[in-house]
């Protein structure tokens, strides 16, 4: 039982040792390190005193750390940045085209965009271009510094987005617009050519993370569409969350990618392998002239034509049958309905026999028949037919001539090419988002393009870094976040309570429950198998009693013999003097070794090996 409790402190110990670490890991979650304001004088100086008569107030608990914004600012080479941060959207063309093949009335692409802060912005000062109309057409464009040919460097895109009010269909991707001498802006449409559209699509339960090239066929100089493999990653959070995440494409030139959002890969291939179709068609393909005989036998089981139905076959028999060996069980009532008129029915007074028809008692269970195991004609109940077999078929050979199933012969493909360098796309020298959505307040940011890792990661650094680092100072302590959790998916609180609850409950079980045993004191040395505890008692107390009259006998005596010397030297008898004491001390002489054997005697009798020698 001490053990138990000694483990039991030790666990509650643990816990609370965890508690108090995740209480100061929130704590230190709230740093903002250098981004941070310095903190207000809220407690005073270190030196001050406190004046005399005046009751000491204790300290006001600090404000909450605060980040100072301040404009990402491009520290290399680069192609396009674009933070929004001055408030207009100087650089950038609004298309004013239509949609072809649409309705008149939504052709036109005449959703609004306006630059403006997040609704619940964490960063004062800190602005991004803001998707704002419903079920409209959007488009907006704008060039780079200079155009990005794909030929030696990586291609690095990243840039913010946040959907404010949730997504319930409709897409926050880009379009990096192909360099042709017919680009026009203005003109900027669904049809327009792009080399790269990146970024996060939704529709219904559709959760999608949009790669996309189109690729040059080399023989037919037309474009095809080549999309990259879905990622593995659950992309629920990034759209329900309503926090702002940074979506970055690497597309490096031995055709390797990387698919990155808030700079932690979720997918990754190359463009050879892991899109579809496939950018190289197959070298081979099925001869489309070849045609299938009409002799062909694919069937790999036929009916055995030998095999002839049994003369005692009976198609016709029941599958099932009544039971012979049934008996009417006593007290069947049939003469009783199952279900009678209701006795307390009554006629409504609106009824017209005329146009309703002769009024009947609605039908309710005979009351007779509750009692009676049934009621009506009794019929024997229905047994399987112990001679049913069914419809007679022949059994199943293997076909003798099955020539397995036939495929068309191949051919060599008259389209193949091979293209090695897939990631030698068309040059681009614009950037725009073509985007129909049926949710408004979609908020884009920070826009970089580049060919240089190390320069994209410090723009991130400085712009979705500090946003994460402000909305991360701002966030609600971990029971908040369960609670909030929670209260949008109710299925949490079964995880909260298998989690929480049931270690606790299994720590008060442990640690509060079971048998006291008896403490190994209370057992003595031995080889022996431990007799039970109570009985040993038992015999030590029934033991010990018989020890304790001898000693009451003796104590007896010797008071007499003090009685004997008193009324001798009372009465004037001679005697000698030192014979009281003489026989006093051997009094106290045989008192000792009596008690002496007496303490060996009690060991002995305590033994459970002496015992069970004695019982011998």
């Amino acid at each position: 039982m001490e053990l138990k409790w000694r483990v039991c402190l030790l666990l509650l110990a643990l816990a609370w040792s965890l508690a108090l670490v995740r209480a100061q890991d929130e704590g230190d979650d709230l740093d903002v390190e250098d981004d941070l304001d310095a903190m207000g004088d809220a407690v005073g100086d270190e030196g001050d005193e406190v004046d005399e008569g005046e009751e000491e107030k204790p300290p006001s608990p600090p404000p909450a750390p605060k980040v100072t914004y301040k404009a990402p600012e491009p520290m290399g080479d680069h192609y396009f940045a674009e933070s929004f941060d001055r408030g207009t959207l100087d650089g950038w063309v609004l298309s004013k085209a239509k949609k072809e093949d649409i309705d008149e009335e939504i052709a036109k692409y005449d959703g609004k965009w306006e630059v403006e802060e997040l609704k619940d912005s964490k960063l004062p000062g800190d602005k991004g271009l803001v998707l704002k109309s419903r079920a409209k057409h959007h488009a907006i464009s704008a060039h780079l510094l200079r155009p990005f040919v794909f030929d030696t460097k990586p291609l690095i895109i990243q840039y913010e987005v946040n959907f404010q009010t949730g997504i319930d269909c409709g897409g926050a991707y880009v379009k990096l617009l192909s360099q042709t001498p017919d680009l026009d802006l203005d003109q900027f449409v669904d049809k327009t050519p792009y080399s790269i559209m990146f970024g996060p699509d939704k529709c219904g339960e559709d959760y999608k993370l949009h790669f996309i090239f189109r690729h040059k066929n080399p023989k037919t100089g037309e474009y095809e569409e080549k999309h990259a493999k879905k990622p593995d990653a659950d992309l629920r959070t990034y759209y329900t969350d309503k926090k702002t995440h940074l979506y970055t494409l690497v597309l490096n030139p031995d055709n390797s990618f990387e698919i990155l959002v808030d700079q932690t890969v979720i997918n990754s291939g190359n463009l050879l392998t892991d899109v579809t179709p496939p950018v190289n068609p197959a070298a081979e393909i099925e001869d489309p002239d070849d045609h299938k005989p009409e002799d062909w036998d694919e069937r790999p089981k036929i009916q055995d034509p030998e095999a002839v139905k049994p003369e005692d076959w009976d198609e016709d028999a029941p599958a099932k049958i009544p039971d012979e060996d049934a008996v009417k069980p006593d007290g069947w009532l049939d003469d009783e309905p199952e279900y009678t008129s209701d006795p307390d029915a009554l006629k409504p007074d609106d009824w017209d026999e005329d146009m309703d028809g002769e009024w009947e008692a609605p039908q309710v269970p005979n009351p007779k028949c509750e009692t009676a195991p049934g009621c009506g004609a009794w019929e024997r109940p229905m047994i399987d037919n112990p001679n049913y077999k069914g419809k007679w078929k022949p059994p199943m050979i293997d076909n003798p001539n099955y020539q397995g199933v036939w495929k068309p012969r191949k051919v060599p493909n008259p389209d193949f090419f091979e293209d090695l360098h897939p990631f030698r796309m068309s040059p681009f020298n614009a950037v725009g988002l073509e985007l129909w959505s049926m949710s408004s307040d979609i908020f884009f940011d920070n826009f970089f393009i580049s060919s240089d890792r190390s320069v994209a990661e410090r723009w991130a650094s400085d712009g979705w870094g500090l946003k994460k680092a402000a909305e991360g100072a701002a966030e609600p302590g971990l029971v908040n976040q369960m609670m909030t959790a929670a209260e949008e998916r109710p299925w949490l609180w079964v995880v909260y309570v298998l989690t929480v609850a049931l270690p606790v409950v299994l720590i008060v079980v442990f640690c509060c429950t079971g048998k006291k045993k008896p403490d190994a004191a209370d057992y003595k040395k031995t080889d022996e198998p431990q007799p039970d505890v109570k009985e040993e008692e038992e015999e030590e107390e029934g033991e010990g009693e018989g020890d304790e009259k001898p000693e009451e006998e003796a104590e007896e005596g010797k008071e007499e013999e003090e009685k004997q010397a008193e009324e001798h030297k009372s009465d004037g008898e001679d005697g000698p003097e030192e014979e009281p004491v003489a026989k006093e001390e051997d009094a106290e002489e045989d008192e000792e070794d009596g008690s002496d054997e007496k303490q060996e005697d009690d060991v002995l009798r305590r033994s459970p090996r002496s015992r069970k020698v004695r019982k011998d």
